[in-house]
């Protein structure tokens, strides 16, 4: 036992001040709830109390920051400045995605309907968020926000994939979303759908491994797209359960069809291809 004490010992001396994952998701909460009151425990009536809660959160970001000098290359208070400073575009970029997500699905009755209940706006959301403490070159911290996203609501987004406005994520458990993804704007995901890596090889790891998809996409539950080279042009719409390793061309649509057969018959699945360039114009 004396021996395994010692391991954990140093185990705790090596992990610095290592921000817990419940301040993180503390953090995340108080955030979520300030900029949408319909997410929020208690509404703040006057303007003065949101300054307040901006400026705590603002403190308590660099305080997380500083002791963890390990996680960022600037200075803790100068990196919670910016991230509060670009706050109004996080803001405006997911009230875009809501409003894709109230227009593209008929069952919606309301955006608050929305923020309250979807597990699409708490995904997105946490990944706007996390997204730019990723781009101003935050380690760890933007993950354990997405992967608290990711064990609520069953959909995976990595803080390094590029999203595009007017994102839409309809149902969404199953969704996964790689680090190097591009996707284009007004483009709509359903469940199980994969956004992921033909190589797992840990020397692939600086290099683009997930696809681009371009505007206007959609793409249907269980779809999985692998490859960093694999481009969906756009105006497209990518079926059910289907896999593609390889591009498809703007204004194509890709679906599975199954067939009947025998067992000693050579007929077997097939996948449909269609192009229509009138609809990629």
């Amino acid at each position: 036992m004396d021996s395994f004490i010692d391991k954990v010992y140093h185990a705790h001396r090596q992990c610095s001040d290592c921000p817990s994952p419940k301040v993180i998701q503390a953090f995340f909460e108080e955030l979520l709830g300030t900029i949408f009151p319909e997410y929020s425990v208690n509404r703040l009536k006057e303007r003065e109390e949101i300054a307040e809660r901006f400026s705590e959160l603002e403190f308590t970001l660099a305080a997380i920051l500083e002791r963890n000098p390990q996680l960022h290359e600037r200075e803790g208070k100068v990196i919670a400045h910016d991230f509060f400073q670009s706050l109004e575009k996080i803001f405006d970029w997911i009230h875009w995605d809501v409003d894709a997500m109230f227009e593209g699905d008929p069952a919606a009755k309301s955006k608050t309907e929305i923020i309250r209940s979807y597990p699409g706006f708490f995904a997105i959301a946490a990944y706007r968020i996390a997204h730019e403490l990723h781009i101003q070159g935050v380690q760890l911290i933007p993950r354990m926000i997405t992967e608290f996203a990711h064990s609520r609501t069953g959909i995976d987004i990595h803080p390094g994939a590029t999203i595009g406005r007017h994102f839409c994520i309809d149902h969404g458990t199953g969704v996964v979303i790689g680090e190097t993804t591009l996707i284009g704007e007004n483009v709509k995901v359903y469940q199980g759908v994969t956004l992921g890596a033909l190589s797992v090889d840990k020397a692939d790891a600086d290099i683009k491994r997930h696809p681009t998809i371009e505007d206007h996409v959609i793409i249907y539950a269980g779809a999985t797209i692998l490859g960093g080279k694999t481009v969906i042009g756009k105006n497209s719409v990518i079926g059910g359960n289907v896999w593609l390793t390889k591009s498809v061309d703007p204004g194509s649509k890709v679906y599975y069809q199954s067939q009947m057969y025998h067992a000693d018959s050579e007929v077997t699945d097939r996948y449909v291809f269609k192009n229509d360039q009138s609809e990629a114009s």
